[in-house]
């Protein structure tokens, strides 16, 4: 990945970005989408698509749970189609195939699908419920590789909601590094 990728990444303060490959991986991210999708960043590597399927807290940080699995298995679908002989790719949907029925429905299913905007709803551990619109961008030159960036109409409840993340999240920094400074005295 290009250093300037991650500098524009790393340069949205105010709204949660990352950068996600082919199979749904986050190699990259800002310290407000790490605390955005902070469950998320608790496996490594980070991926949407296993956190989804696999881990139970994803029903409660997406109350519409069933529409962002659906269209996570329609992402790896799409890319199935582009990349058949992706072995890691075909880890990841082997993985999902034996360990969640879910998944397992809706691949069968063959739905495709292919997202650079919406809007989607989280129930943040820390600050509750918020409503974020999202956009994704193609990276050209990196081959797999979009930008997904998160944000919120000024003034809304969700906009204040981010600020409140933002907030937390420095908080965790901050305590965070006193505990490191801590345990190197």
């Amino acid at each position: 990945m290009r250093p300037s990728v991650l500098r524009i990444v790393e340069g949205l303060h105010d709204q949660p970005a990352y950068v996600r490959n082919n199979r749904m991986d986050i190699p990259a991210a800002n310290p407000l989408a790490r605390a955005l999708l902070s469950e998320v960043f608790e496996q490594e590597p980070a991926n949407t698509c296993r956190f989804v399927l696999l881990d139970p807290r994803a029903t409660r940080l997406y109350p519409d749970w069933e529409r962002v699995a659906r269209d996570a298995v329609g992402v790896l679908r799409v890319e199935v189609a582009k990349n058949p002989y992706d072995r890691e790719l075909s880890n990841l949907i082997g993985e999902l195939s034996t360990r969640s029925d879910a998944f397992r429905t809706m691949w069968g299913a063959h739905d495709v699908h292919v997202f650079t905007e919406g809007t989607k709803r989280f129930h943040h551990p820390a600050v509750g419920e918020m409503e974020l619109v999202h956009e994704s961008l193609d990276l050209p030159g990196e081959q797999g590789l979009s930008i997904t960036v998160y944000g919120a109409d000024p003034g809304t409840p969700a906009a204040d909601a981010l600020k409140l993340l933002a907030s937390w999240a420095a908080s965790q920094n901050r305590d965070a590094a006193a505990s490191q400074a801590d345990t190197e005295h």
